[in-house]
């Protein structure tokens, strides 16, 4: 087992990592830039080490300062949370040169699956079902043209590299086609330094259902079954649930087994989830794997009582997984609070919070490294906590976030839990009857 763990990640994911560690005995080591320095995870951890000014180019994405912190410290293992480098093929691939265990997917799997365009390819060798589009990458804007002819409209121009909506754009016409085509590649050019595309048809009425799986180093995995994670605002979601109201018996076993196909055709290790869209006659196609945890792993955890961050370091130390597929026993919400205004269109809100209350009681948890007084970067993702609920079923769920939406108090800047406390009484969702574009119907009430 590792003696110390460098965590590469910020906020409460990296606040996250240290709990476990130090639960199993393992001392950690945070980065953290200029902008983090009073950040709880720097205060929790065994060590600290500063890696460079708040522009995360200059220090959460910064191989080298990283890898340094990780030398001078002894750490033995690096957990890269999710986003910046954690689904960074070189960066696990320098981890490997440097001796030092990269608690994730290793980079041959990262180009497998990180590659949108080379993961269809992959899962449709591996027989798993994929929404019908371009065999690979397009090599002209008239290749494009002809291909949507061909499948008829409306399409989606998908960028390789894409990730969080960028480099996306949905096509209901030719007249929009070349449009859309320059500016996905622009996008994706400036986001990702990639602006190679590809293109699917358009799945109307769509959700999004993920498989949670986890892989070892002796090629088996095993799912811990769905999370729906629909509700979305310009392809970023805002809350999920498991298990989805969507979802029957025989969809969850044909997807569960779909992911675990999936995982082990490409002997996958580690967590990573198995991104699905589902039509609305329960046809399912592959969509995309994230070789990272999740930000929602939160309420697979809750409902299944599985620690999921033990469960990545036990199969990076070379622990076998178990081999079973859990399924839901009881059921969870997740609400992502951001710092952002809700009646201004989402906008972020960085500064200074005066009151943080958190809500309690039996079945809620808060993950969070924000406090009365902390002032939030304007430098990184708007997302400051989240609240997850657990209860026996979804009505029960619901109702009890309502009750900790109400109580959960944060003053001086501006947040999401009005937008939340909202959904939680929208008819469509109570019915959960809600799509991918539920969020272009929805208006907030003053």
């Amino acid at each position: 087992m590792f003696k110390k763990i460098l965590i590469a990640n910020r906020g409460e994911i990296a606040l996250r990592v240290i709990r476990t560690c130090k639960e199993m005995g393992i001392k950690t080591v945070a980065v953290y830039s200029t902008a983090d320095a009073e950040s709880l995870h720097v205060k929790f951890a065994d060590e600290a080490v500063c890696i460079g000014p708040a522009a995360s180019s200059e220090s959460y994405l910064k191989m080298p300062s990283i890898i340094a912190a990780a030398e001078i410290t002894n750490a033995d293992a690096i957990h890269p949370g999710y986003g910046f480098l954690a689904e960074n093929a070189k960066f696990s691939k320098l981890c490997e040169e440097h001796n030092i265990k990269f608690i994730g997917a290793t980079a041959e799997m990262i180009n497998q699956m990180g590659d949108k365009a080379s993961a269809r390819a992959t899962m449709l060798a591996a027989g798993v079902p994929c929404i019908p589009g371009s065999k690979g990458i397009l090599e002209t804007f008239e290749e494009a043209e002809k291909l949507a002819t061909k499948m008829t409209y409306p399409v989606m121009l998908k960028a390789t590299s894409g990730g969080g909506g960028k480099g996306m754009r949905a096509v209901w016409k030719k007249e929009e086609l070349q449009d859309s085509w320059d500016a996905a590649r622009q996008e994706s050019k400036a986001a990702f330094g990639d602006d190679r595309m590809y293109l699917e048809k358009l799945i109307e009425e769509p959700r999004h259902i993920e498989i949670q799986i986890v892989g070892d180093s002796f090629g088996k995995a095993c799912h811990l079954s769905e999370r729906d994670c629909s509700i979305q605002r310009r392809h970023q979601k805002l809350t999920e649930e498991t298990p989805s109201p969507f979802m029957t018996d025989k969809l969850r076993s044909a997807m569960g087994d779909a992911a675990v196909k999936a995982a082990e055709y490409i002997k996958y290790e580690g967590a990573g989830t198995v991104e699905f869209l589902v039509d609305k006659h329960r046809n399912f196609y592959f969509m995309e794997m994230n070789t990272r945890i999740q930000v929602e792993h939160t309420i697979t955890e809750e409902v299944i009582d599985y620690d999921l961050i033990r469960e990545q370091i036990l199969v990076a130390s070379g622990t076998p997984v178990s081999g079973k597929n859990y399924f839901p026993k009881m059921h969870s919400i997740e609400c992502r609070i951001n710092a952002e205004d809700p009646f201004s269109g989402f906008r972020p809100a960085p500064g200074k919070i005066t009151t943080f209350h958190a809500p309690g009681g039996h079945g809620i948890r808060i993950d969070t490294h924000v406090y009365a007084g902390y002032s939030i970067p304007p430098n990184y993702d708007s997302m400051i906590a989240k609240l997850i609920v657990t209860a026996q079923s979804r009505d029960e769920a619901i109702s009890k976030m309502k009750r900790a939406l109400d109580e959960f108090t944060i003053e001086g800047i501006k947040t999401t839990i009005p937008f939340h406390r909202q959904l939680m009484d929208h008819p469509d969702y109570l019915a959960g009857n809600y799509t991918t574009k539920f969020m272009e119907d929805f208006e907030m009430e003053a």
